[in-house]
């Protein structure tokens, strides 16, 4: 099997790998980077907990090719953090209770860490439009509806 020389940039950081040309990204990030925040649900792009931010936007990893990533910036749920202090969108799943068993989390922080980027204060329709990829088996998603309306809150706060 042919290999590939890339370079991705992941929160910020830039790493070096070698990769089959058949890898998926999801495998780069949890099996290479050992980065295993982004989740893999079914391998067919209907759950998205393994969605990643790739330039910005919102992908489901386990469709996207390692190559494709080649000079990219990626965003995983362990970058939402900094210097300790969570992301809004993680203290709004946490105090809204946006989460159950937590499997489909990091794909919907990330998903939403995306609009809340593209839309300040999205409507609940918007935010259930963004997420409608993303499949909760748990919650029923009026929380992660709430959380996000709760990061929305407290990003507008803070501009």
């Amino acid at each position: 099997m042919a290999t590939h020389d890339i370079r991705v940039t992941v929160n910020g950081t830039a790493y070096d790998a070698q990769v089959e040309s058949r890898l998926l990204l999801v495998h780069l990030l949890r099996d290479q980077l050992r980065l295993t925040g982004t989740h893999i649900g079914c391998d067919t792009t209907h759950c998205g907990a393994c969605t990643v931010l790739l330039d910005g936007q919102p992908v489901k990893s386990c469709t996207v090719l390692a190559v494709q990533a080649d000079g990219r910036q990626i965003s995983t749920v362990e970058g939402l953090e900094k210097d300790g202090k969570l992301h809004p969108l993680q203290e709004g799943f946490w105090e809204k209770h946006g989460l159950q068993c937590g499997y489909c989390t990091p794909g919907m922080l990330m998903t939403t860490c995306a609009l809340l980027t593209r839309s300040k204060n999205p409507s609940e329709a918007e935010i259930r439009e963004a997420i409608s990829g993303n499949l909760c088996r748990c919650t029923g998603y009026n929380n992660i509806v709430k959380a996000v309306q709760f990061a929305a809150e407290r990003l507008g706060k803070e501009a």
